[in-house]
């Protein structure tokens, strides 16, 4: 399984990101982090994405619960990096990749 980690983890960072470089480019609003006014704006724009940036939010927020516990049972150290890691670019690459850092402590 660690390889199919490690192949989800690129791409779960290249994919979505190819859209936040696109605004970049675009915009000037580097990792949607430059403007976050309008990143806020727009990411609760309609009752669609605000159902999307929802559904995001709390799954990155069991995400962070689930993946304390798991570094604690399985003694791996600095699981802040994987949270900073989901906020600078997302949980679809970090997930995975935390999985398969988790796979190399089991």
């Amino acid at each position: 399984m660690k390889k199919t980690y490690l192949i989800l983890a690129i791409i779960g960072f290249i994919l979505p990101n190819i859209w936040v470089m696109k605004v970049t480019f675009e915009t000037g609003n580097i990792l949607f982090y430059g403007n976050p006014v309008v990143t806020t704006y727009q990411a609760f724009a309609n009752d669609i994405s605000t159902a999307f940036m929802a559904d995001l939010l709390f799954a990155v927020l069991v995400f962070m619960v689930w993946s304390y516990q798991e570094a604690r049972k399985f003694g791996m150290k600095k699981i802040g990096v994987y949270w900073v890691i989901t906020f600078l670019f997302g949980i679809a690459g970090s997930f995975p990749l935390f999985l398969y850092f988790r796979e190399k402590h089991s």
